[in-house]
């Protein structure tokens, strides 16, 4: 019995202390592209589960303008992780970020014009693009945090 409590208890310690590294690394200042970012992503999640129907196309093109304002404003942000490039590669990296950041807007776009055309099924195949890109960019331009999974 006593060695179930015991258990218990290191359960519980180690669970309680787990939870406040998780908060931690949630209180973090967020950089003025962390914040766009986060609201980006947001919005994208809430695209991604709503772009299959057709009735929240309204709500859909209100989420795809926050995507819109929030990538055109990181267009002239730089990358945290710029700071651990060499210097003589750190102008290739942000027009890099740049250039990426250009190819979301033009999709960002595409994804405008098919919701507005009701064509949500182009629509979803665009979401996922967009989807994919972020994984891409993400792994190539942000900087990883410490404890963070592997990309």
């Amino acid at each position: 019995m006593t060695t179930r409590i015991r258990q218990l208890g290191t359960a519980l310690v180690l669970a309680l202390s787990l939870a406040g590294t998780a908060q931690a690394q949630q209180d973090e200042p967020k950089t003025p592209l962390g914040k766009k970012m986060a609201a980006m992503n947001t919005a994208l999640k809430a695209v991604g589960r709503q772009i299959e129907d057709p009735s929240k196309n309204a709500s859909t093109l209100e989420q795809i303008a926050i995507i819109e304002t929030n990538a055109k404003a990181s267009l002239t942000l730089e990358p945290e992780k710029k700071e651990k490039i060499p210097a003589g590669e750190q102008a290739k990296f942000v027009g890099g970020y740049q250039a990426e950041m250009k190819k979301l807007i033009a999709t960002v776009d595409k994804l405008k014009a098919a919701v507005k055309a009701g064509n949500n099924a182009d629509a979803v195949k665009i979401v996922d693009e967009m989807k994919a890109a972020q994984r891409d960019g993400h792994r190539e331009y942000r900087l990883r945090k410490a404890g963070a999974p592997p990309a």
